[in-house]
């Protein structure tokens, strides 16, 4: 979906107007909270302030600024609009819209099954689940970095990486024949890539079919039983107060995520097709 640069034009300039009378107002309405009294919050041992006019007037800036990016952006490039769509030619490549390009790219390491049903779903529920799963109360009502490193690094991980990095991918770096392309490569339509992937049990030397389910499975059964026991012994203190069910559904759901990110080094980097291969399904 694109947003014409009339229609941001109609939306931004009022805004600009309206902006300007809301700072001159601001400042009254600073000095005049300057001038009350302070509390101290309890707990935090700082001063507490209120949301108007130090937050809103914050939020409000930041909004102007973005409406003027957008204005000028919108003024300055033309949006990226195609020819009209031909039913007798298929683009090459054919993209999904942008902010689905990275369940697209994520097709190139797995099956459709998990990055089409598995993985969405597991995005929906993983984030559906993060109130009831983190209970600490550190960072309730104000912002924190320091009280909350571990749970902010995890969240911006899965985001930028496996969200926001596949995207660019997709976007910049996904050309003819869905082939990977550096950005100073030229886009070559006959470009042909050998395959050479191969699954993991057959890089380590497994050839029957039995041995390489068994040692496939083997493996990922052991990635989440080792890393699951890695985590709670190093939670082990918090196991009675946070519950068994929230430690167990985080970490099995931190795996998941890091065990994708591994999967799609494993095939950039050393061209293994899959991990786990059964008569029912490919991993």
């Amino acid at each position: 979906m694109c947003i014409s640069g009339e229609s941001v034009r109609m939306v931004g300039f009022p805004a600009l107007f309206k902006g300007a009378d809301f700072l001159l107002r601001g400042k009254e309405n600073m000095a005049q909270a300057a001038a009350a009294p302070k509390k101290k919050v309890a707990g935090l041992g700082g001063e507490k302030l209120h949301v108007w006019p130090y937050l809103v007037r914050l939020e409000f800036l930041c909004a102007l600024l973005t409406i003027i990016a957008l204005t000028v952006w919108s003024i300055v490039i033309d949006a990226p609009l195609e020819e009209a769509a031909n039913p007798t030619k298929t683009p090459n490549p054919s993209k999904a819209p942008w902010y689905f390009l990275g369940l697209q790219d994520v097709l190139v390491y797995f099956d459709p099954w998990f990055a089409g049903v598995v993985a969405p779903v597991l995005i929906i529920v993983g984030l559906m689940l993060i109130p009831y799963l983190d209970v600490n109360p550190k960072g309730n009502g104000y912002y924190t970095y320091h009280e909350r490193k571990t749970a902010i690094w995890v969240y911006s991980f899965g985001f930028l990486v496996l969200w926001i990095a596949l995207i660019i991918m997709g976007v910049f770096l996904r050309g003819p024949g869905w082939n990977l392309f550096m950005p100073w490569q030229y886009w070559d339509p006959h470009k042909v890539v050998a395959l050479v992937n191969v699954d993991l049990p057959y890089a380590f030397g497994v050839r029957t079919y039995n041995g390489a389910m068994l040692f496939g499975g083997a493996v990922i059964i052991g990635y989440f039983a080792v890393g699951t026991a890695i985590y709670f012994f190093m939670e082990r203190k918090a196991l009675k107060s946070v519950g068994f069910l929230r430690m167990f559904l985080k970490i099995e759901l931190f795996l998941i995520m890091m065990g994708i990110v591994i999967k799609i080094v494993l095939r950039l980097g050393f061209n293994i097709k899959y991990v786990w291969v059964t008569p029912w399904f490919n991993i």
